[in-house]
């Protein structure tokens, strides 16, 4: 008998190299105020995507259904689902559409700790968005932790998050965008919406990249695995 095959797709998933951030993480004076301000970000930065397995995951996407079709079951990831995972609510408000007006510099300034006009000059533009470098920010957030100002340094850490990991887009640079879902602070929609169209529009496609928070999909994933223990022999009375 002939055993049915399944065509696989070439798929990558871009990575960030997140050991600096690893290493910043690790300066937190405080979990819980981080916690409280920032959600789950720094357990975003623990996970390590075993390789494989999304690039597996998506050759099950079901472009018709929007979802994981496996032959007994479909998984599909919802807000609930991310809001849970990073720590943070889903907001009573229209998500992010893209024709919002770009922050002020008083604003970014304000959220950073950081003088307006510190804002202004190095604020820089790389393609066609604006935006700030990463050795900037890290140099910034280096400053705040030997300095002891935790409030500063955690906020500077959360916009470096947001920028290499959440919403990764130019290598190296955190642009206005990610900065934008820093300041709302209400990811989720954004997460989840990234999330199904870089995967909806590269399986149309049939290969290519996918550009979205690979972490928070991985963990969303695994948490639907079976655990490696799910039963535990007894063996009370045996010995």
């Amino acid at each position: 008998m002939e055993i049915p095959t399944r065509n696989t797709r070439s798929f990558t998933f871009q990575r960030p190299d997140v050991s600096r951030l690893r290493e910043l993480g690790r300066k937190v004076v405080s979990q819980d105020d981080f916690l409280e301000h920032h959600g789950k970000l720094l357990d975003i930065l623990k996970i390590d995507a075993t390789k494989g397995v999304l690039e597996t995951l998506v050759q099950f996407y079901d472009r018709h259904c929007h979802c994981f079709t496996f032959p007994e079951y479909q998984l599909v990831p919802t807000l609930e689902d991310y809001s849970h995972l990073i720590g943070l609510p889903v907001l009573d408000e229209v998500p992010f559409s893209g024709l919002e007006l770009v922050p002020k510099h008083s604003t970014i300034a304000e959220a950073l700790h950081l003088k307006a006009s510190f804002i202004r000059d190095n604020l820089t533009v790389k393609g066609s968005l604006s935006g700030f470098f990463v050795d900037f920010l890290y140099e910034q957030a280096s400053i705040f932790e030997e300095a002891g100002a935790n409030s500063a340094f955690y906020s500077v850490l959360a916009l470096l998050i947001y920028g290499l990991v959440l919403f990764p887009n130019v290598p190296d640079f955190v642009d206005i965008r990610a900065i934008q879902f820093f300041l709302t602070k209400n990811p989720a929609p954004t997460l989840l919406a990234n999330t199904y169209h870089s995967i909806h529009d590269r399986t149309l496609a049939g290969h290519g990249a996918i550009r979205c928070c690979a972490p928070l999909l991985y963990k969303w994933f695994v948490s639907h695995l079976p655990e490696p223990r799910a039963f535990i022999a007894n063996l009370e009375g045996i010995l």
